[in-house]
């Protein structure tokens, strides 16, 4: 009985996402007017520098939930279709590269690359629990696997979901992407300099989940090789 109420309530989710695929939903706002699927709180003029040289520019923001660039024309969002045709989209005054279906961002070019995939995650609001905290159902972030297909708008974030913001990290090195989530992930990068990495991040007190300071530790590292 159970697992039939917990079926009926997916398939109410789905049903609810996929209606009216035709029709055009504008993005969800919150109060302060930003959007939480979006990487940006606004919709930023933008230059795509393509691969046979063209270069164009748009309003753009970067969905992290489906991980595609979304642009606005006549006031409608549209995902970039074809993102393997674009070389560079520099928007906010930062560097963004296709891979496959997504884009990351260039946090440093050099010997060594430091890259971010910005990824989020759909999850339930949860509900009030003791001490002022909430409960979420981890299984709940079913919703941000769902694939949408090119060529569709994008679709309004339920009110009763927040986006959790999970960002992948990534080292260019020798030609070889590498990714990498925590500080110990960082250093089996490179076993070679395992404990010079160490004393330089325990020495400037390095954080692995702060931009700023992965890219000293980037630097320190091209450095060494």
């Amino acid at each position: 009985m159970k697992r039939k109420i917990i079926n009926h309530y997916i398939r109410i989710i789905v049903t609810t996402l996929f209606t009216g695929l035709a029709t055009l939903l504008s993005a969800q706002s919150n109060t302060d007017g930003s959007m939480p699927q979006y990487l940006f709180p606004r919709f930023s003029e933008c230059e795509v520098r393509m691969k046979n040289g063209q270069v164009q520019s748009m309003d753009m923001n970067y969905n992290t939930v489906t991980e595609k660039m979304v642009f606005i024309r006549n006031e409608k969002y549209y995902d970039m279709i074809n993102p393997d045709m674009a070389d560079t989209v520099y928007l906010n005054d930062r560097k963004f590269v296709p891979s496959g279906k997504i884009f990351y961002e260039v946090l440093l070019a050099g010997p060594i690359d430091l890259l971010v995939q910005h990824k989020g995650n759909l999850l339930p609001a949860g509900k009030p629990v003791g001490y002022g905290g909430t409960s979420q159902v981890a299984s709940s972030n079913y919703i941000s696997n769902i694939k949408l297909e090119s060529g569709q708008y994008n679709l309004e974030i339920p009110a009763d979901f927040i986006v959790k913001a999970d960002p992948v990290f990534w080292i260019r090195k020798n030609d070889e992407m590498i990714s990498f989530m925590n500080e110990k992930q960082f250093i089996k990068i490179f076993p070679e300099n395992t404990v010079k990495i160490k004393g330089f991040i325990k020495e400037y007190r390095i954080k692995t989940d702060r931009y700023e300071d992965l890219i000293q530790l980037v630097k320190y590292c091209g450095g060494l090789n």
